[in-house]
């Protein structure tokens, strides 16, 4: 299975090296195209007055001067050999959703890829502060995401349809009725 990666969070975000993790759990084939810089609140933009520019960042990674969706369609339609199997976006620090969803660069990745024909999922995890500090528990996603994604991904949908997922602000141990 070919996994395509994004984000809005940027190439050198936490979160993507923790989703990389996950994906790698369900296949050896993981391509990750993200923006070069932190595009969060940019939703379902497209990149329209400056060319994107691409930059080969290591094997099967790249970083692109765009949005979520341009690195989508980058992915998609330039960069991978064919078509990806599975594209998954995020994981993007913060929960996404409500009203948060229409302005998340994280689930416009996973909605770009919809469109394009591709199952997709946004990622996100909740978090909290301490202090000034903002905590993010990454290994709530990590312990969680690959068996849901598996049992998402066998799963028929229709076409179309992009899939949010949300992990809470807690430990995996404290998590019930997964």
């Amino acid at each position: 299975m070919r996994i395509l990666l994004t984000n809005d969070d940027g190439i050198h975000a936490e979160g993507l090296a923790s989703l990389e993790r996950i994906a790698r759990t369900l296949s050896d084939d993981v391509w990750v195209v993200a923006p070069e810089q932190d595009q969060s609140g940019y939703a379902h933009s497209l990149s329209i007055s400056e060319p994107l520019r691409l930059r080969k960042i290591g094997d099967k990674h790249y970083a692109v001067r765009g949005t979520p969706t341009d690195c989508v369609i980058m992915g998609v339609k330039k960069i991978l050999p064919g078509m990806p199997d599975l594209i998954l976006s995020g994981v993007n620090s913060g929960a996404n959703i409500a009203d948060d969803v229409t302005y998340s660069g994280t689930v416009a990745g996973a909605m770009e890829g919809a469109l394009l024909g591709v199952r997709s999922i946004a990622v996100s995890q909740a978090y909290s502060y301490a202090g000034e500090d903002r905590v993010v528990p990454y290994e709530t996603t990590e312990a969680l995401a690959p068996a849901l994604l598996k049992k998402l991904v066998a799963m028929p949908l229709p076409d179309g349809v992009l899939l949010n997922v949300n992990f809470p602000n807690c430990a995996p141990d404290e998590i019930e009725g997964t």
